[in-house]
């Protein structure tokens, strides 16, 4: 095992695997073209939290597996080079691959005769032979594959090195069992097709998951309409075998941060470049854009209007475990909330306020106390454990109204109820059809 393996770009995805190939025994080295980050790096601090993650840099530079440096050139002698940045999303989903280009034309110049880049960042489908051409442009023995991740945050070391499969895409038998050889190392559940049809994997699963979402939704909409309760109806869908107990099927605001946006946008891209007929991707993208506004509807219906009421907001973060309000929907909910003149209360236990550009219409709070203090209504918008366990009864006397909405449905309705609360949750159909009893 005398393979050196570079990756390029540094953040969470490069980050977790630089380390998890070092982890195996390899050489690796980490370029990133910000050279602050690399200094950081050099003194064990990552740019990101997961956990493990800073111990392991530490351990593994001092055994001399892992360094870091901002000169490409460093890559020079490295059998595999990984290109690891997290793509970018603009504001409408679409891809900004300009990072992914112009790694590739700088590193191309560098790289040793026959060896490998290998595509980790998301690709839109197509573009991976785009970048294959870039390289043999410059150097006809280059090779280029394709192996997309999705990591999760908070176990992601573990997940890269115990993955269920690898996807592996690539345009030759040789470049592919190369790769094989390599990701061998890792697993020998080893899924391996063409470059586009790999990128087409990744859309598909994102996609598919989208669409789970969106269904679960709009199915829990007709719950609450017709008295039926979605928390029975999911827990009886995933008792059909075709369908399954992983399913994806919660509902809630729908889904942020980009990522599964990011997929049904590119699918929807070749379909309108084709004048196609393949319009559900759009479809999905649009329906769950709209999600925030059925979301205020319901607060509007349960409080009769939204003009001068009250409301606390718990949540802000686009999803727990996460300081970012970076595309968070909750943010976006509380947006359409002041521009229906409520006045509005925010409490989440992460949030990194700094992230806003703009002054904040909405009252920053610091605990769950002050939020509720004189509310109309209490709506939880992003699942934090911290209110999972909140002894609710002491606030429910400080409210102008005891009306409480739980869009996630992660609380115990029966005990928030016992407690006095007039309690909603979605897909509930008792709650808003029968009244709150």
């Amino acid at each position: 095992m005398n393979k050196t393996i570079g990756i390029i770009g540094l953040w969470h995805l490069g980050s977790v695997i630089a380390v998890s190939w070092a982890k195996l025994g390899y050489k690796v080295i980490g370029f990133d073209y910000d050279k602050k980050r690399i200094e950081n790096f050099k003194q064990n601090k990552p740019p990101i939290f997961e956990p493990g993650l800073e111990d392991e840099i530490k351990d593994l530079t001092e055994k001399g597996l892992l360094s870091f440096t901002y000169n490409i050139k460093d890559l020079s002698e490295c059998d595999f080079v990984f290109l690891t940045y997290d793509t970018p999303v603009r504001d409408d989903d679409s891809s900004d691959t300009s990072i992914l280009k112009k790694s590739v034309k700088d590193v191309r110049g560098v790289m040793k005769d026959n060896s490998i880049l290998i595509v980790s960042s998301q690709s839109p489908v197509g573009y991976c032979e785009e970048l294959r051409n870039l390289l043999k442009k410059k150097n006809k023995t280059l090779e280029l594959a394709y192996s997309p991740e999705n990591l999760r945050l908070g176990e992601a070391i573990e997940c890269y090195l115990n993955p269920g499969r690898i996807i592996l895409g690539t345009a030759s038998k040789d470049t592919e069992q190369k790769c094989i050889e390599l990701f061998g190392k890792i697993t020998n559940d080893i899924l391996a097709m063409s470059l586009e049809s790999s990128e087409m994997v990744k859309h598909g699963i994102n996609s598919f998951l989208s669409t789970s979402i969106v269904f679960a939704n709009h199915i829990a909409d007709l719950c609450e309409e017709k008295g039926a309760n979605i928390t029975d109806v999911i827990k009886g869908m995933k008792s059909d075998v075709r369908i399954g107990q992983k399913a994806y099927l919660a509902p809630g605001i729908g889904f942020s941060g980009g990522t599964l946006g990011r997929d049904l946008k590119v699918l929807e891209t070749v379909n309108n470049e084709m004048d196609g007929y393949a319009k559900l991707f759009g479809f999905i993208h649009k329906t769950n854009f709209e999600r925030k506004k059925v979301i205020v509807k319901k607060i509007e219906k349960i409080l009769k209007k939204l003009k001068g009421k009250n409301i606390g907001i718990l949540g802000l973060t686009y999803k727990p475990g996460t300081s970012t309000l970076r595309r968070s929907l909750p943010l976006e909910i509380v947006d359409l909330l002041i521009k229906s003149k409520a006045k509005v209360k925010v409490f989440d236990p992460k949030a990194d306020y700094a992230e806003l550009t703009f002054k904040p219409k909405f009252k920053i709070e610091n605990s769950i106390e002050a939020v509720a203090d004189k509310s109309d209504i209490l709506v939880i918008l992003t699942d934090w454990p911290d209110f999972k366990n909140y002894d609710w009864s002491k606030i429910i006397s400080s409210m102008n109204s005891k009306n409480f909405l739980d869009v996630k449905n992660f609380l115990d309705k029966k005990k928030m109820k016992e407690i006095g609360f007039n309690f909603y949750s979605l897909g509930a159909g008792e709650d808003l059809k029968r009244g709150n009893k």
